[in-house]
């Protein structure tokens, strides 16, 4: 057997049942192929299933309001998938009459979707002969093929897109694509894959020169920004104070709180801190410390500590971000995922 018919093999016992396993549909493969970008299945399911129930055609996705799906993609992440999403919707019925693209070369031109992305909605619902490349058939075929070339290089990416290509000739593209996908994601895992039960080990070139916890090499290229973030409670009765973020930075276009970033821990500022909080709030407001966390993005760490705010000036006309909403209306926006766990876990009365 070759190593796409062990894969394959593999995968008619051990894939998992999933929705969008069970449909040719190019909206609804396109649906669960941006929600599952840089996301576990077991976190994007329940997603998922509610994207598809309130709009279960991508006609009634373009009819949404951003707001609409901001606040149903809240908790995700990569607030900018969301957005493209509602564009490629109205693209869609725009351009295409409604029907969503099938053909690689149409899907490409999509906001939002990128040459893996594209090559799966094109294989799945047409079967059309274009390999996918995801981080789990970038660890499969390094593995297997012992190819040391870092996967986010521009020579890494060419190699490991012609051996993808020379891989799916003659195979049933919407079935192979899945089965090494899954096979990455099931058996070929990052770390402890189980190599003793792995239908391919005697191939594996990882496994023959004990290189699996080695392989794929990846450059590391990214430095993380860390930053600060003073969040003000203030309530008044059944209302709350909140701020539409502004575009250009995290979570923009979401509510959270009015802020004061700085660059350092409030505790560690002393004084300073206190200043730049009465500069903006007014010299006798009142500060009591509520709760603190640590939130983590893949370029940012974020240190979040929330205060009470109380005895404050605020001028609206100077600071037309921020309004006081209801707290059933602001459980109805969108907000980031930190805001949301403290207004659900923190007592505000």
């Amino acid at each position: 057997m070759t190593f796409q018919d062990e894969i394959i093999k593999w995968y008619l016992v051990h894939k998992r049942d999933l929705p969008w396993r069970n449909t040719t549909d190019a909206y609804v493969i396109w649906l669960s192929e941006i929600i599952l970008q840089q996301t576990r299945v077991e976190q994007g399911l329940p997603y998922f299933n509610r994207f598809l129930s309130s709009y279960p055609t991508v006609s009634d996705f373009a009819a949404a309001t951003e707001s609409q799906i901001l606040k149903l993609w809240q908790g995700l992440g990569y607030y900018s998938r969301g957005r493209n999403m509602l564009i490629t919707a109205k693209e869609v019925l725009d351009v295409h009459d409604g029907i969503f693209p099938t053909a690689y070369a149409d899907l490409i031109r999509l906001k939002g979707v990128g040459d893996y992305t594209a090559a799966a909605i094109a294989s799945f619902s047409s079967n059309e002969s274009k390999p996918v490349l995801d981080g789990n058939v970038f660890r499969v075929l390094s593995r297997y093929f012992g190819i040391a070339t870092p996967i986010n290089s521009t020579g890494g990416k060419k190699e490991f897109a012609a051996l993808a290509t020379a891989l799916i000739v003659g195979q049933q593209a919407s079935v192979y694509n899945q089965a090494i996908m899954e096979f990455g994601a099931l058996q070929c895992k990052p770390k402890s894959p189980d190599c003793p039960s792995c239908p391919v080990q005697e191939g594996c070139c990882a496994r023959n020169t004990n290189h699996v916890n080695l392989l794929p090499v990846k450059v590391k290229t990214l430095k993380k920004r860390t930053r600060y973030f003073n969040y003000f409670i203030v309530r008044d009765g059944d209302k709350i104070m909140v701020k539409k973020r502004s575009a250009g930075d995290v979570w923009q276009e979401l509510y959270d709180f009015p802020l004061i970033e700085t660059a350092a821990d409030y505790i560690a500022l002393g004084e300073s801190f206190l200043t730049d909080v009465k500069n903006n709030f007014g010299s006798q407001c009142l500060l009591k410390p509520l709760f603190s966390r640590k939130h983590l993005l893949t370029h940012q760490t974020i240190y979040v500590q929330f205060f009470a705010l109380d005895n404050y000036i605020i001028n609206f006309r100077l600071n037309t971000d921020i309004k006081w909403v209801s707290l059933i209306d602001f459980d109805e926006l969108p907000q980031p995922k930190v805001i949301t766990d403290f207004m659900s876990t923190y007592s505000i009365n």
